[in-house]
Formats: C-alpha cells, sequence, structure tokens
C-alpha cells in the first residue's frame, strides 16, 4: 500500500504474528493491564484501553485473558508494575527505527535491546533522533478480496472524520487522526466491512530505499527487536527492493 509500513506488511507474510500467538498474548496482556492503570478500566471512558481491548479481540485473546488484565491494571488483582517506554535507533543504511514498550525494568530492557542493535549492525540512539521521521495515525487496509464501492466507502469515511483514502491494486488504505480511529472503526463496522488491520501505528514521513544486502541486514534486526518480550511495537522507514518482497511472498 502507498504509505503502509513495509514491516507491518512483512509480519503478516511471514506469519510471525500466528506463530508466536502465546508470546503476543501476553504483550496484549500487558497493553490491557498498562491502559486501565493509567486511565480506569471502562473501555468507554478510556480510549487507550478500549483500543487494547479491540487489539485483543482481533487476536483472539479469550475473554477471561482480558477480565483478569483489566483487573490487575485497575489494582484488583495483584500484577506487574508497568513503564511505558520509546526507544529509537538506527539499522543499517541509516533505517530509522522506532520502538513501543512496557517494562517492569527501564534499565534491563535498554541494555537488552542496545545489544540487538549493535548485533546487526545498528545502533541505539538518543530520544528524539528518530521520532521526528514519523507520524503517528490510525491505519485501516482494505483487501481486494472484499467488493468495495469505492464512492460508498469514501462518504460513510468523511462522516467518520477520516484523514484520507489511498487506493491502489492491493485494495484500500485509510488513514485518520488517532482520536478518531474508533470512530472510523465503528464506521466501517456498521457497514460490514471489518479491515484486514486496524491499527494505531507511527507512519514513516519519509523512506529509506535498501538493496539485498542491506534488506538481509534490516530484516533480522527487526525479527529480533519484535520478539523481545517488552517491545510492543517496532516501526521503521525502510522500502524493500521488489526482488527481496517477492522472495517473502
Amino acid at each position: 500500500m502507498a504509505r503502509h509500513s513495509h514491516w507491518a506488511g512483512i509480519k503478516h507474510k511471514k506469519g510471525l504474528l500466528d506463530a508466536r500467538r502465546g508470546k503476543r498474548f501476553t504483550k496484549l496482556a500487558r497493553l490491557i493491564m498498562s491502559a486501565a492503570r493509567t486511565g480506569g478500566g471502562d473501555p468507554e471512558a478510556n480510549l487507550h484501553l478500549k483500543y487494547a481491548i479491540e487489539r485483543a479481540r482481533a487476536a483472539s485473546m479469550p475473554k477471561d485473558n482480558i477480565d483478569r488484565a483489566i483487573l490487575k491494571g485497575t489494582g484488583e488483582l495483584q500484577g506487574e508494575s508497568l513503564e511505558a517506554v520509546t526507544y529509537e535507533g538506527y539499522g543499517s543504511s541509516g533505517v530509522a527505527i522506532l520502538l513501543e514498550g512496557l517494562t517492569d525494568n527501564r534499565n534491563r530492557t535498554a541494555a537488552e535491546i542496545r545489544k540487538v542493535f549493535e548485533a546487526h549492525g545498528g545502533r541505539m540512539g538518543q530520544a528524539g533522533c528518530v521520532s521526528w521521521l514519523f507520524e503517528k495515525k490510525g491505519l485501516f487496509t482494505l483487501g481486494r478480496a472484499r467488493k468495495v464501492d469505492g464512492e460508498r466507502l469514501l462518504d460513510l469515511l468523511l462522516e467518520a472524520n477520516a484523514e484520507d483514502v489511498q487506493e491502489d491494486e492491493n485494495g484500500f488504505e485509510i488513514l485518520c487522526a488517532t482520536e478518531d480511529f474508533m470512530k472510523v472503526k465503528d464506521a466501517l463496522s456498521r457497514a460490514g466491512l471489518e479491515p484486514e488491520e486496524a491499527e494505531l501505528t507511527y507512519l514513516p514521513k519519509s523512506r529509506v530505499r535498501l538493496d539485498a544486502e542491506a534488506s538481509g541486514k534490516v530484516l533480522p534486526l527487526m525479527e529480533q527487536l519484535e520478539e523481545h518480550e517488552d517491545i510492543q511495537a517496532v516501526h521503521a522507514n525502510f522500502e524493500l527492493p521488489p526482488e527481496v518482497l517477492k522472495n517473502l511472498e
């Protein structure tokens, strides 16, 4: 898609999310706990909690797990004390990488993330070194497998305050401000258009085009960062060459 992060698409192509479902449930439970601790246990009054619950449901996380995570977040059950962290750094060829995480030990996590960067020829940078290269948006994708009336889609999205709709051979990509995420998602659901992807994410303002050699260095770094138990999301501004994308498919 036109603006979609290459890495976000690759995760789905390689089956990384499904293959690591147990670890994913743990990360989602932490996200729910953190949101409930910060804004309370009512998802209707806590947008971050509502989004976390939506993500958990999309991953087929059992309701009991979701409810237990909320109770831990509100202090009704004993749970971890988690702190939101952001890490920034560079991969091969100057690729900008932005990480979002939750940790119970900031110093330990920072040291481990630094080692991952260095093991793959990258380096962790100071706060603010790459964050300016990204903007946080709500992102939805609708694939070609679903028949969509483009004019009808545009009308309902304009009513829901969507910022942009782009179409190409793969389908539709929809962007919105973060505060309008649930409004757009609900509008799509009411129209019977469940998106293939629906997430709050950091999109790159510009991209670094990699060759095959650089791709072979950046992708393993991205995978290892994604696997770290304290990392919730990995964002990067690279663009892969067509031959590498074809091999991944």
